[in-house]
């Protein structure tokens, strides 16, 4: 079995021909349909490969582990069970990438974490328990630690069992391998595989190489056993995290927190920035992308790449026309089969349409009065104002951002939450406030310096009425009558927040290119109820902030309830 092993099959083909490009090349043409943020992720790999400046690819370490799972690995059950796995295109793809996307300059693999998302019967488990195999047999690394883990243990033995029923049914991993109640063991390199959840008393002084994260969707308190395997593998050199899963019914769990890594990441890669951008992370996402596309037949791949293999399109019909009859199964279906997470949030507005590069400067445009926004959340968060101005006889309107942080909290931020306030601190974004509070006497200060600087006055300054009653009398002895207090409901917030989309999207509203306010913008889910009334909120990641949006909508309401006086005064000037 070892000889056989260091034989795997070495080929001379190019990089260009490789399942990453015929996938992608695939997707770009048509011929394969999925999701925007699969597109987007292989695309950025191809560029990545073809630039070759960082990265290459090792076409001798993705075919070894392509090699070994279709010549080691055997389906364990169902009309497949004992015949050896043959992947799909999209299978090949994930595995070269994992496998073979690496550092040109030390040859280490790029990716250290991956997040698979697809809908069920697409065969999550078994490639996840074949990548489990080669990472314990064939990766090459010495007393490797290898574990499929849940929250429960009998979750958690469900990857595992697979794995150990591959190699039951493989005579070559069979005769290497030593299998007991909870663990699988390779002499050769004295490596383990087993089963962990979080009652398990032996966490502590784990030293993962490799870990499957087995449907975090259900996960609850997720984080804290995640934590402990990502904090375990920093003593590896090229360990895996591999997270497989449906989307699911909990939220503001690991499942969002690792959904939302993967929107930030996407997003910086249209950006062109590196704000959010975590090379070792490998999001493939396979969903619907949007909602109503759970009734078109075509779009049903998008969520399941192995329809028509796995999975039936006569399945799928059966269970579409069940939620068509009776509404109470559609919320299943949709995040079951087709990675939809049901909440009564929904992303507010696609990055088009938040997207606007044009820049202003208020010398230049020369406004005399604005109206302001401000949101100063809890005294330790990210606070934000804003003004928000028009001139005569154009559609659009203009605003600057400023934002607020604690000095003494800036760092702890920057390295816990991954966001790069430093960078937006340098660059003049952002201020800090001193101590570990935030002063609203320092957005007060703002405002002042904008009258001081530019002439610019305040008409209106839209706020939350339950802000501190102490800031609103400041800023009244500052500018006398202007502060108008916006009730943070639907019922004032509904139709602005609709309005605001659209100028947004018809790029009306000119934020001057603000990475904060862009970054904000794009985190703004909002609170839908029955009667389609909206209203802002978080998304299910803390670490995402929406400060600079709900600012700008304060502003904007404002800006509506006195729209007609305020262009009667501008263009009197």
């Amino acid at each position: 079995m070892a000889t056989r092993l260091k034989n795997l099959k070495r080929t001379s083909r190019v990089v260009e021909s490789s399942p990453i490009f015929e996938y992608y090349e695939k997707i770009e043409s048509g011929e394969i349909k999925t999701s925007l943020k699969v597109k987007r992720i292989y695309k950025h790999i191809v560029e990545c490969l073809k630039k070759g400046d960082r990265f290459t690819y090792s076409q001798e370490r993705a075919q070894r582990a392509v090699d070994f799972i279709e010549k080691f690995c055997k389906h364990s059950k169902g009309k497949w069970g004992g015949q050896p796995i043959k992947l799909e295109l999209w299978q090949k793809a994930f595995v070269c990438a994992l496998f073979g996307v690496v550092y040109k300059k030390t040859g280490e693999r790029r990716f250290k974490e991956a997040f698979l998302v697809i809908g069920r019967k697409n065969g999550k488990s078994v490639i996840s328990s074949a990548i489990g195999n080669y990472m314990l047999i064939a990766d090459g690394e010495q007393g490797a630690e290898c574990y499929a883990v849940a929250t429960k243990r009998d979750q958690a033995k469900i990857v595992w069992g697979e794995s150990a029923k591959m190699i039951r049914k493989s005579p070559a991993l069979k005769s290497v391998t030593k299998i007991t109640t909870n663990n699988i063991s390779f002499a050769t390199t004295e490596s383990e595989f087993k089963p962990l959840c979080s009652d398990d008393n032996t966490l502590d002084g784990l030293n993962p190489h490799f870990a499957s994260l087995d449907e975090i969707h259900a996960w609850k308190d997720g984080y804290r056993l995640y934590d402990v395997i990502r904090d375990g593998t920093s003593a590896r050199q090229e360990p895996i995290i591999l997270a497989i899963s449906t989307a699911g019914t909990v939220r503001e769990d690991l499942y969002d927190g690792k959904y939302a890594d993967a929107e930030a990441l996407l997003k910086s890669l249209e950006d062109g920035s590196e704000d959010f951008f975590d090379e070792n992370f490998f999001p493939v996402i396979y969903e619907l992308d949007d909602r109503s596309e759970w009734t078109d037949k075509t779009a049903w791949v998008k969520a399941n790449p192995n329809l028509n293999v796995s999975k039936s399109v006569a399945y799928l019909e059966r269970a579409v026309n069940n939620a068509k009859l009776d509404p109470l199964k559609v919320t299943n279906l949709l995040t079951k089969e087709f990675n939809i997470r049901e909440t009564s949030q929904k992303a507010w507005l696609t990055y088009e349409a938040i997207l606007n590069q044009e820049r202003f400067n208020i010398e230049d445009l020369k406004p005399q009065y604005y109206f302001g926004g401000a949101d100063l959340s809890r005294t330790t968060d990210l606070t934000s104002a804003n003004i928000l101005f028009g001139l005569p006889d154009s559609p659009k309107l203009y605003c600057k951002h400023m934002y607020w942080i604690p000095e003494d909290l800036l760092d702890l931020r920057v390295r816990e939450d991954k966001i790069p306030y430093d960078k937006w601190y340098s660059m003049g974004l952002i201020r800090l406030c001193s101590g570990n509070l935030i002063d609203p006497s320092d957005i007060t200060a703002w405002f002042v310096e904008l009258m001081n600087e530019y002439e610019l006055y305040p008409y209106k300054i839209g706020y939350d009425r339950y802000s501190a009653t102490y800031w609103v009398k400041e800023m009244e002895k500052a500018f006398g009558a202007v502060m108008y207090p916006v009730a943070q409901g639907k019922q004032t917030l509904s139709n602005p927040m609709r309005m605001l989309g659209v100028e947004l999207t018809t790029k009306n509203i000119v934020y001057d290119d603000n990475p904060i306010t862009k970054w904000c913008l794009s985190n703004m889910a909002v609170d839908v109820d029955k009667n389609d009334n909206i209203q802002p909120c978080k998304t299910s990641n803390p670490r995402m902030r929406i400060d600079g949006g709900a600012s700008l909508l304060d502003s904007y309401v404002a800006f509506k309830d006195f729209e007609s006086e305020y262009k009667a005064l501008i263009k009197d000037v």
